[in-house]
This record gives C-alpha cells, sequence and structure tokens, in this order.
C-alpha cells in the first residue's frame, strides 16, 4: 500500500501517527519494543483477517445448499 493513499484516506489513524514519527532518536531498546508491540499488532490481526474468511467461507456454505 502507498503511503501517501494511507495518509489522504485517514489522517488521523494512530498508523499514520505512527508510520510519520521520526525513530531516528530511538535506542535500541526502544526499537526492540516497538517491533514486538507491531508483531502483536500484526499477529491480532492475522487473527482477525482469518476469522473473517472462516466465517465468510461458512456463510458461503450455507447459503449454497
Amino acid at each position: 500500500m502507498d503511503l501517501d493513499e494511507l495518509f489522504a484516506r485517514r489522517p488521523d489513524d494512530p498508523l499514520v501517527a505512527m508510520l510519520k514519527q521520526d525513530i531516528d532518536p530511538l535506542s535500541v531498546e526502544e526499537l526492540e519494543e516497538r517491533v514486538e508491540v507491531l508483531k502483536g499488532e500484526i499477529a491480532r490481526c492475522e487473527g482477525k483477517i482469518a476469522f473473517a474468511r472462516n466465517h465468510r467461507s461458512a456463510a458461503d456454505a450455507l447459503f449454497k445448499k
């Protein structure tokens, strides 16, 4: 996804603010913490995607009968 596209669609989104943040002043420890938090968010998003796909598949199967 193009960052300009993301910024234009959701300028008040916390993700947009995070992506604009200058990470140069952060220490290695702060960067490692940030990476761990982001990994957790990725896992949460992947779980939601899997749930949505399974839910959709179940609905499609129900209505195809």
